[in-house]
């Protein structure tokens, strides 16, 4: 009786250790964990979805792909919150590292787009951002070059409309973000295969039609609920 006890108290134990080892295994990690930064995220940071888009403001398929977000925010936040995802944009000056253009607005649209961050408007004026590169520069015959031709002015000007504080064109002025831009795009360079990029849960793309729609974006963002 003793023996059977012994034997099967050593069972119970072996099949507690392996449930644990599995258990430890599948649990999902918290987005909090994983995010960049918070505060360029959208949605509910316990969201069971996590969309990743690696992203640059002078990137024309990045810019084809949100804007269309932009133009219909209400839907899209409404979606996000009823399939309860949560978008992370990771924005860097990828394409002024390690793009082969070297684009300056790469970097000047990342650093003001830091800079109105701090002051607790990423998403204002992200949004603003895309939607006027998009009018601006990749629509028509305009292109990179002239929105690097635009210079500083245009960022700066961005953040007239948007009315930021006198910090915002000092911080951009003396590039205060640039070293925490740099690091990330470092560490986004060992994980894309270019600019844009998408991870939708385990579902991931790059690139964007031009022609693309905000019901083409929908598409992919449904394809993502669909990868777990």
């Amino acid at each position: 009786m003793q023996k059977a006890l012994r034997i099967f108290g050593i069972v119970t134990v072996v099949v507690a250790l392996i449930a644990t080892i599995i258990i430890s295994r599948t649990a999902k990690t918290p987005n909090a964990d994983l995010v960049w930064d918070e505060a360029m995220t959208m949605g509910n940071l316990d969201a069971k979805n996590y969309y990743i888009i690696y992203g640059d403001l002078a990137c024309p398929y990045c810019i084809y792909f949100e804007n269309p977000i932009v133009e219909n925010l209400d839907s899209f936040k409404e979606y996000i919150e009823e399939k309860d995802i949560l978008v992370e944009i990771r924005l860097t000056d990828f394409l002024y590292e390690y793009g082969t253009h070297k684009s300056e607005a790469s970097r000047t649209g990342a650093i003001a787009a830091y800079c109105a961050k701090d002051e607790g408007r990423f998403w204002d004026y992200y949004d603003l951002a895309v939607n006027a590169v998009y009018y601006n520069f990749f629509t028509g015959t305009s292109g990179v070059d002239d929105l690097d031709k635009a210079g500083e002015a245009f960022w700066l000007y961005l953040g007239e409309v948007l009315e930021l504080s006198d910090d915002f064109e000092k911080c951009f002025h003396e590039q205060r973000p640039l070293e925490t831009i740099i690091e990330r795009a470092a560490k986004a360079s060992k994980l894309v295969s270019g600019m844009p990029y998408f991870k939708f849960n385990s579902y991931t793309f790059s690139g964007f039609n031009p022609n693309g729609t905000y019901e083409d974006v929908m598409m992919y963002m449904d394809a993502g609920l669909n990868s777990k």
